[in-house]
C-alpha cells in the first residue's frame, strides 16, 4: 500500500499507482478501524466524561489513550486520501507520531498505574491525586508531537532504514517495559495474600482471578500489538528486503488489537456482556 498504517515501503513502490489485492486487504483493515474505532472510542470518552466509569481522576490515562485512538483512527481515513489526492500524503506521515509514540505511551502509563495498585499500593495512593496524572499526559503528549515532526522529517529525507531502526526499536523497547510490570502484576495476583473467611475470602479470589485475566488478556494483546511489527523490521534491516508483502500481517495485527482496550473498558462498565472470563 502506497500510504498505509505505517509507511514503509520503498521510494520506487511510493511511485506506483497501482492498487493490488494486498492494498485491498490494508484498505479494509484500515476501514474497520475508522469506522468502528471513532464510535468505540468517543463512547469510551463519553463514559469517562459523564462519570458511569469510575470517574475521570482514576480513568485519566484511559481518557488520554482514547483520544489518541480517535486520532489513530482518523488518521486511518487520512491515509487512504493519498489514494485519490497526492499532495496530502505528507499529513499520514506526520500522524505516524500517534502510532508509533501515542498509543504505547498512554498504554505504559496505564500499565505502570496498574503496577502500583497491585504491588506498591502505598506509592500508589500517595500519587492518586490528579495532578500527577496532568503531568504525566503532558509529557507523554510533548514526547508524541516530538514524534510526529520526527517521523515527518525522515520521510521528507527518504531515509527508509533510518525509519524502521526507529520503529523497530521503539517498539522493541516499549514491549519490553510494558511486559515487564504486566508480568510483576500477574506474579503478584497469583500469590496468596491474607483474606478474611468464607464468604469475603471467596469474593477477594474472584476479585483476584478477574484481574488476573484482564491481566493476562492485556499482555497477550501488546505482544500480538507490538512484536509483529518488531519481529517485521529487524528482519528487513538483517535480510536488506523491504517488500511490501512483509508489513501487511504486523499491520493487520496492529489495526485490530487497538480494540482490545476500549473493549475491555467497556466490558469493566458494565455495557458488554457477551465478554466472560472467571
Amino acid at each position: 500500500m502506497n500510504n498505509s498504517t505505517l509507511n514503509f515501503t520503498t521510494p520506487e513502490t511510493s511511485t506506483n499507482s497501482t492498487v493490488g489485492p494486498l492494498d485491498y486487504i490494508e484498505i479494509s483493515a484500515l476501514s474497520i478501524s475508522f469506522l468502528f474505532g471513532v464510535p468505540t472510542n468517543v463512547y469510551v470518552l463519553w463514559l469517562i466524561l459523564t462519570g458511569t466509569g469510575s470517574g475521570v481522576a482514576s480513568e485519566f490515562f484511559m481518557l488520554n489513550l482514547s483520544v489518541c485512538e480517535i486520532c489513530t483512527s482518523l488518521n486511518n481515513l487520512v491515509s487512504l486520501l493519498p489514494f485519490y489526492v497526492a499532495s496530502l500524503k505528507l499529513l499520514p506521515m506526520f500522524l505516524q507520531g500517534l502510532i508509533l509514540t501515542g498509543r504505547p505511551l498512554f498504554q505504559c502509563l496505564i500499565c505502570v498505574e496498574h503496577y502500583l495498585a497491585v504491588v506498591h499500593p502505598v506509592t500508589f495512593l500517595k500519587y492518586k491525586p490528579l495532578r500527577y496524572r496532568v503531568i504525566c499526559c503532558a509529557v507523554a503528549w510533548i514526547i508524541t508531537l516530538g514524534s510526529c515532526f520526527y517521523c515527518l522529517f525522515i520521510v521528507i529525507a527518504q531515509n527508509t532504514q533510518a525509519e524502521i531502526s526507529f520503529f523497530s526499536t521503539h517498539f522493541l523497547l516499549l514491549t519490553f517495559f510494558q511486559l515487564f510490570f504486566l508480568v510483576a502484576i500477574l506474579r503478584a495476583l497469583k500469590q496468596s495474600g491474607p483474606g478474611g473467611r468464607g464468604r469475603e475470602r471467596e469474593e477477594e479470589n474472584h476479585m483476584k482471578r478477574r484481574a488476573f485475566y484482564l491481566i493476562l488478556i492485556t499482555t497477550v494483546s501488546m505482544t500480538i500489538t507490538y512484536a509483529p511489527y518488531a519481529i517485521t523490521g529487524f528482519s528487513v534491516l538483517l535480510t536488506g528486503q523491504n517488500t511490501h508483502i512483509y508489513w501487511v500481517p504486523a499491520s493487520i495485527c496492529y489495526i485490530l488489537a487497538g480494540f482490545v482496550q476500549p473493549i475491555l473498558y467497556l466490558h469493566r462498565a458494565g455495557n458488554i456482556s457477551w465478554l466472560c472470563y472467571p
